[in-house]
């Protein structure tokens, strides 16, 4: 099965695609507790105050050596995302009100939150013989944008916040031979029905790509959590 090509979605809609998909991605988010003096104890009980931002980060890699265009046509639109654009929701010319676009990053059946992007660190590592930059390490700090109630990666399918397997059907292929082969279990093909929003199971989409939920507990009416 050929490789899913992660990207970043703009506000505005466009696809920055990348070249080659991250090696790693570093999810972080943190909680604000305060606490009191507590006299004659060991420590004082803390009091929730607000959450914090989540914040994401990520190396990727452009590289047009075989290609031999400028990398920059690929940098120049990470950089694009730090610029204002006043023609974005809530902007006001009149009042200098204006931002930079939020982002989500994509890779498959899986999505982040809603962020704008903190920081950008190009590093060239390779030039033409003209000067031209022809390969580089871009690294990217991004931030939740608001609050919306989603864990920082989910799957949109089943909105929970583990990974998926990927399977593509082959010509032929129904569910529960799926099921069989990643559960050992043919019974279980409801389950990747319901996380891929298939109605029908016996009408399934040639070379369609099923995201298979992670294997649950079995549980003691036979089902599984």
């Amino acid at each position: 099965m050929a490789a899913v090509k992660a990207y970043l979605l703009t506000e505005g809609g466009d696809q920055i695609k990348c070249l080659f998909n991250p090696a790693e991605l570093t999810i972080s988010k943190s909680n604000s507790w305060q606490g009191g003096e507590a006299k004659g104890k060991n420590a004082p009980e803390l009091r929730f105050q607000a959450g914090q931002s989540a914040t994401m980060s990520m190396s990727l890699m452009f590289d047009t050596t075989r290609e031999g265009t400028p990398v920059t046509e690929h940098t120049d639109k990470l950089l694009k995302l730090m610029k204002v654009n006043p023609a974005l929701a809530g902007a006001d010319p009149s009042r200098n009100k204006a931002r930079p676009p939020w982002v989500e990053f994509h890779w498959g059946d899986t999505k982040s939150f809603k962020c704008i992007v903190e920081r950008v660190q190009i590093r060239f590592t390779y030039f033409a013989s003209s000067g031209k930059p022809l390969r580089c390490k871009a690294d990217l700090t991004m931030k939740q944008w608001k609050d919306e109630d989603q864990l920082p990666l989910q799957n949109p399918t089943s909105s929970t916040p583990t990974l998926h397997t990927v399977h593509q059907l082959r010509p032929g292929e129904t569910l529960d031979r799926v099921a069989a082969a990643h559960y050992g279990d043919a019974t279980r093909w409801r389950q990747i029905a319901e996380a891929n929003g298939i109605l029908d199971p016996l009408m399934l989409p040639k070379g369609k790509q099923l995201a298979i939920p992670e294997q649950g507990t079995r549980r003691r009416d036979g089902g599984y959590a």
